[in-house]
């Protein structure tokens, strides 16, 4: 997900910058994406545009996106720390609870399961064939 802790759409919905340069004055820039622009500044523009609109559109509320945020970015299959501290960090801040957070880490480790709903059936596969080459 996104540094955007920060993130305050109506300051910056009528600033001519670009989305890249308005994520880097408001602080919400994540040093990992340092460069992008470099390569493309309009594909990078339009990317972090994309990224920001749940936060600026208003459709879903701000709670609810920070709890997408910490679930995304907790999830087995993303894992990024910074990005959970940061979501954590930004919800707390506009009141959610720690038994809400708590909640949704809890939903996103069930997508661990599906770690077991391909391999044990591959392990059960294969025990039943090397069983079968030793018992023959």
């Amino acid at each position: 997900m996104t540094a955007l802790h920060h993130w305050n759409a109506a300051t910056t919905e009528t600033s001519a910058a670009g989305t890249v340069d308005r994520l880097k004055d408001s602080g919400s820039w994540n040093p990992l994406w340092d460069g992008m622009e470099d390569y493309d500044q309009k594909w990078a523009d339009d990317y972090m545009a994309a990224i920001i609109e749940p936060y600026e559109s208003g459709v879903i509320p701000r709670k609810t996106v920070e709890l997408i945020a910490i679930a995304v970015d907790a999830a087995c299959t993303h894992m990024y720390a910074p990005g959970v501290r940061r979501h954590i960090r930004a919800a707390l801040s506009i009141g959610v609870t720690e038994q809400e957070i708590f909640e949704v880490l809890k939903l996103s480790t069930s997508l661990g399961v599906h770690a077991m709903n391909v391999a044990l059936p591959i392990l059960n596969e294969e025990a039943a064939a090397a069983r079968g080459v030793r018992e023959a």
